[in-house]
């Protein structure tokens, strides 16, 4: 069953026009998206279900070559909206490029390890070989060094024989053997459980421990104050739209038939556990829980990185959050 919210922004409760929105008749909003990455599986099932029609907007989803690239393509004004790292975009909106930032996924990364390895906690990780999916200044590796450093009393960067790389590349170093452990992304990490890895610890829960009280987006779909201001009734069905797309994913397997030649999921163990994570990580949190909690992490990530990672920024900028109930 679809939850009412999912419905009501499909158009299956109170009622449509009596006649449909036509495509051309709407705003279109332009998404970048990565070839594999997760949004255009919510890209797909806004389109398949017409949730962009019935939400008074046209979604035009263009697959780009990488992080670099759309970062150029929203920065330049190609696409209206990408997936981003909530730490750039604070970056950005510091830097006096008004931005607005909403809450994509709380699924971030884990330190993965054999199901047979002898390593139970990141004290074993001393002397290992260890593998940082991304570089010296992931935002995940630095709250792991912090979390290794006051709950297990190691300087993992130091005590470890460290490796750094893309996630494709770390991944596959972990799976030949190469690696003892590697921290990753979450779709990697998904994909390793069904090979015989499993999760030492996630990056959700070292966040917990070092203060923040619930899961945090720190991705997040983003989009230029002034395309909020040209057409917020635009943007305020994309929020609709994607709450729907997310409600539908949790509810009804079938949507599920949509996403599934997207995946790259050659067997049902893979797939079950990336729709698992994916699921997981859907936020539910209020905007101003996730500012309490996003405020807490920036300032131990700006400690952590300093201004090589967040720029001159003292904190997240003001009206940083799209509020649906608000600007939508």
């Amino acid at each position: 069953m679809l939850s009412r919210r999912a419905m009501i922004a499909a158009g299956l409760l109170g009622g449509l026009a009596a006649r449909p929105a036509q495509a051309g008749d709407l705003p279109v909003i332009r998404l970048g998206s990565l070839p594999f990455g997760t949004s255009t599986w919510e890209a797909a099932v806004i389109k398949a279900r017409n949730l962009d029609t019935a939400n008074g907007f046209t979604l035009e989803a263009t697959k780009l070559a990488g992080n670099d690239a759309a970062r150029i393509s929203f920065v330049g004004g190609q696409v209206d909206t990408i997936i981003g790292d909530l730490l750039w975009a604070a970056r950005l909106g510091n830097e006096g490029q008004g931005l607005r930032f909403i809450p994509y996924s709380t699924s971030e990364g884990a330190v993965m390890v054999p199901d047979d390895s002898p390593i139970k906690s990141l004290k074993d990780l001393a002397g290992k070989r260890f593998g940082v999916a991304g570089g010296p200044l992931d935002k995940n590796w630095l709250l792991l060094k912090a979390q290794a450093r006051d709950a297990a009393g190691i300087d993992i960067e130091k005590q470890a024989e460290i490796a750094y790389g893309a996630p494709p590349l770390i991944t596959l170093k972990l799976e030949q053997g190469a690696l003892d452990a590697a921290l990753t992304y979450w779709t990697y990490c998904a994909r390793l459980q069904p090979k015989g890895f499993r999760r030492l610890v996630r990056a959700e829960d070292i966040m917990r421990a070092l203060g923040v009280s619930g899961d945090v987006s720190l991705i997040g779909y983003l989009f230029h104050a002034a395309t909020v201001a040209e057409k917020p009734a635009a943007v305020g069905g994309f929020y609709r739209a994607s709450r729907a797309a997310k409600d539908m994913l949790a509810s009804d397997p079938s949507t599920w038939d949509i996403v599934r030649p997207l995946m790259d999921a050659h067997d049902d163990a893979t797939f079950e556990a990336l729709k698992r994570e994916f699921l997981a990580g859907i936020p539910r949190r209020t905007v101003a829980a996730e500012r309490a909690d996003a405020d807490k992490l920036y300032a131990i990530l700006s400690k952590l990185g300093g201004e090589r990672l967040v720029g001159t920024g003292s904190g997240l900028p003001p009206d940083f959050y799209y509020d649906g109930s608000r600007d939508g």
